[in-house]
């Protein structure tokens, strides 16, 4: 019989969302009615009326003769990666070429995917909470040992993103290969300074470590003076690779569309000790196992950075952070203490009464019919947290912290 990959066995229970999926259906089932979900980060808008136009004038255009097209470019068509040079790049004063910009179908599947092009001996190091993808798909790629009883593996380095540091460690003490950075930072809806961000590429460049920067929810920044692209600090592209998304910035997590840049400065090194590109190194991979994202979906990305795409982008996002400082504020007087909520839509919170992460989950689920993300299923650190998502209708998130206030309040309980 076949063998398996023996390192998948080494995955601590199932993966987060699907275990959260599993115990609200449970409860739905036991108890009847409907709950709020303020737990996975997806979108609850509808696309923009931009968007929409542009899907259907390509569907109308795949529909002839002259406008047909099949597989794509691999890179992506000219047209989005223009657009995304001049109004993701070019607008903050940082100079990227169209080949360094790979168009995928998600940054979820490109922050999985990119530790493919590098070595299995590489060290890894992530931020503690982490979106666990960074280290779930180390784990199954064979770079780690087995998990310790506080579900920490062995060959990760793990950076504590704690309230004294303001959930954004500094760059560690020794030398790593790949460290994995996301800012804003899901789950715990912190920032890296620009001060922060230049530390880290300066350490990266001293120990020569690549940077794997996830910049999936740039467009919720509110603050000018904070970095959007790792690319704005002198020196990073020597050393780091960011991945963007239009699925929170503009609603594509059901229409699926994101792109990773790789400057052709970034190296790393063969057996022999030779120089190899990493950008090269990804465009093999992209080419070989994947086929381009399809024109209609593409010309609906362009249309984000039209005029109107992004007036009405922008007024999604406006929507959802109008929710977050609502969550943010009606939790904190409901008597919890509360973190992130305003440069990012995840709210970071400390469970009351010293409850465990899946506890609160139990307790607020069965108390106000309320869904948030337990904070341990980011990392051990994360144990004591716990994320609401601000993506949700108006009049739902209202009536949330409303119950969550109601419940809390009543027993005297905070945090």
């Amino acid at each position: 019989m076949a063998r398996v990959n023996e390192h998948y066995a080494k995955l601590q229970a199932g993966y987060l969302f699907p275990e959260i999926g599993r115990r609200v259906r449970a409860f739905v089932e036991a108890n009847g009615g409907e709950v709020i979900r303020l737990g996975i980060g997806d979108v609850t808008e509808p696309l923009a009326p931009v968007i929409v136009d542009a899907l259907k004038a390509a569907a109308d255009e795949m529909g002839t003769a002259e406008g047909f097209r099949g597989y794509g470019p691999e890179n992506g068509y000219d047209f989005l990666l223009d657009a995304i040079r001049e109004h993701d790049y070019g607008s903050r004063g940082v100079d990227v070429a169209a080949d360094e910009i790979f168009v995928s179908d998600g940054s979820k599947q490109d922050s999985g995917n990119i530790q493919e092009i590098f070595g299995t001996t590489c060290k890894v190091a992530v931020s503690d909470p982490v979106y666990p993808v960074y280290v779930d798909t180390n784990v199954m790629a064979g770079r780690t040992g087995e998990a310790d009883a506080d579900g920490r593996y062995a060959g990760i380095l793990y950076l504590p993103a704690t309230e004294a540091n303001g959930f954004a460690p500094e760059p560690p003490s020794e030398a790593v290969d790949l460290a994995y950075l996301c800012s804003p930072n899901n789950p715990t809806g912190s920032v890296m300074s620009k001060e922060l961000l230049g530390r880290w590429v300066a350490w990266a460049r001293e120990v020569g470590a690549v940077l794997v920067f996830d910049a999936a929810y740039d467009a919720f920044i509110q603050s000018p003076e904070l970095p959007r692209s790792i690319f704005e600090i002198d020196g990073a592209r020597e050393c780091a690779i960011e991945m963007r998304s239009f699925s929170k910035r503009a609603g594509f997590t059901g229409v699926r569309c994101a792109y990773t840049t790789i400057p052709k400065e970034l190296e790393g090194t063969a057996a022999d000790g030779s120089r190899v590109s990493i950008r090269d190194l990804w465009s093999r991979r992209h080419a070989t196992k994947f086929n381009s994202v399809p024109y209609v979906i593409q010309r609906a990305a362009e249309a984000v950075f039209s005029p109107e795409g992004r007036k009405q982008t922008a007024e999604q996002v406006a929507f959802y952070m109008e929710n977050a400082r609502r969550v943010r504020e009606g939790l904190g007087a409901a008597g919890f203490t509360v973190f992130g909520g305003d440069n990012a839509p995840y709210i970071w919170m400390r469970t009351p009464d010293g409850a465990s992460s899946w506890d609160f989950f139990d307790r607020l689920l069965s108390e106000t019919r309320v869904v948030g993300t337990p904070g341990s299923g980011f990392g051990p650190a994360g144990e004591g947290y716990f994320r609401i998502s601000a993506f949700n209708s108006r009049e739902n998130v209202d009536e949330a912290i409303a119950r969550i206030g109601r419940a809390f309040r009543a027993l005297g309980t905070g945090s």
